[in-house]
């Protein structure tokens, strides 16, 4: 039995598109779902770790800079530890649910590609034949590629949500091993910053936070690959500004 063509009257499957567009709509809306705070993949335990020592050392520079200069007769090491305690516990609940969230989201996803492969299968595999047909197959091979991938349910699917909808299913990390990422990379930051303003000049502890920030976004710009020393200029240069302002409206005052 024939399948029908991408140019034959579009099936209610398609929402009144034809298969070429609703597989670019179908491919728009998977990267767009999938472009959410931390981007394709919600960052793994390194990443993440990487993410919270950068965020962490910018509060630390601004607080104590704050500190310093509206309470100056108060260490500010000690509201600086309680900050880092109170910062923990949310950066570490706060990555946790994100990685429950993208699961979630992936189960949802996966139950609705489910109930389209077993209820549309036809047009699942008009929608197949263009993603291949796209990819260069033509023919017999494009129709051989076809029939294997229809015949087996489950690389079907895989196939269907990684390469129509632009999901991957091979980097699922487990949310608490995002929270306790987003926990080591708070503690060594925060850790760091206070023993250097214990023990160091401000001028070292500025430096050191400046540090942490500047290799923590190399490292994620090292997973992600993209530009390190752009990264890591980007980050710091962001970062003083953000210091010097702050410090122009506190002379202001």
């Amino acid at each position: 039995m024939d399948t029908p063509s991408p140019s034959s009257s579009p099936p209610t499957h398609f929402n009144g598109q034809d298969a070429v567009t609703h597989v670019a709509n179908a491919q728009a809306e998977g990267l767009i779902s999938a472009a959410e705070i931390h981007g394709t993949e919600i960052p793994g335990p390194i990443t993440a770790g990487a993410d919270a020592a950068r965020d962490t050392s910018f509060l630390m520079l601004i607080l104590s800079l704050i500190l310093s200069s509206l309470v100056p007769q108060i260490n500010p090491v000690t509201p600086l530890f309680l900050f880092l305690i109170g910062y923990l516990i949310f950066r570490v609940g706060r990555s946790a649910w994100l990685g429950w969230f993208r699961l979630e989201r992936l189960h949802r996803v996966l139950e609705q590609e489910k109930w389209e492969i077993e209820h549309n299968r036809e047009q699942e595999r008009t929608e197949l034949k263009e993603l291949y047909r796209a990819k260069g197959f033509e023919g017999q091979l494009l129709e051989d590629v076809t029939d294997v991938l229809m015949a087996d349910g489950n690389r079907l699917l895989k196939v269907m949500v990684e390469e129509e909808l632009g999901l991957s299913l091979q980097n699922v990390e487990h949310p608490l091993k995002q929270g306790l990422g987003a926990g080591m990379g708070v503690l060594a930051a925060g850790i760091t910053s206070l023993l250097t303003l214990i023990y160091f000049s401000p001028l070292i502890f500025l430096m050191t936070n400046l540090s942490i920030i500047g290799s923590s976004a190399a490292m994620t710009a090292f997973y992600a690959k993209n530009n390190k020393i752009a990264a890591l200029i980007w980050n710091i240069a962001f970062c003083l500004l953000s210091y010097f302002f702050i410090q122009f409206l506190l002379q202001a005052i």
